[in-house]
């Protein structure tokens, strides 16, 4: 098939912004081989040049199967790493803690109490925590059994 080279004045297709359909449109301006402004033959819209969406090829067998077996060589090569649970680490860190606490050396928890980075303290609702970090205004940061949790206190 022997393609003719478009010139001004020529008909093509092309996207028109205004009827925003694939429409007919007369060639206005173009820079050196490449169209740039068009005229609607529709609605008279002199744009740019939008070139109507290129279809996509339909995928073959072959094409799918060669997808998947490069996918599943890639699979094979680097297993993929499950994402860590953040809670995991705090579990661990109240594992190792554990044994160590002096369950009778506990203070109980008060919102107005006055609290020191390792101190053990018992919670009404969350058991046994131990304190790991005291933030200035009025808060700290409790380890227990079932994560860290942001209590206030004095």
């Amino acid at each position: 098939m022997i393609k003719r080279k478009l010139s001004a004045g020529d008909i093509i297709d092309a996207r028109c912004t205004r009827c925003r359909e694939i429409l007919n449109h007369r060639i206005v301006a173009m820079v050196e081989d490449k169209v740039v402004r068009v005229e609607c033959n529709t609605c008279s819209g002199v744009h740019n040049y939008y070139p109507p969406p290129t279809v996509k090829e339909a995928r073959t067998k072959a094409s799918k199967a060669a997808k998947e077996t490069s996918a599943s060589s890639r699979a094979a090569s680097t297993p993929r790493t499950p994402k860590k649970n953040p809670n995991d680490a705090e579990r661990e860190e109240w594992a190792s803690l554990r044994p160590t606490m002096q369950i009778e050396r506990a203070q109980e928890y008060d919102m107005n109490g006055n609290y020191r980075i390792n101190t053990l303290v018992k919670h009404s609702v969350f058991g046994f925590g131990i304190v790991k970090l005291l933030i200035v205004p009025n808060k700290m940061q409790v380890l227990f059994q079932d994560g860290i949790k942001l209590l206030r206190c004095q």
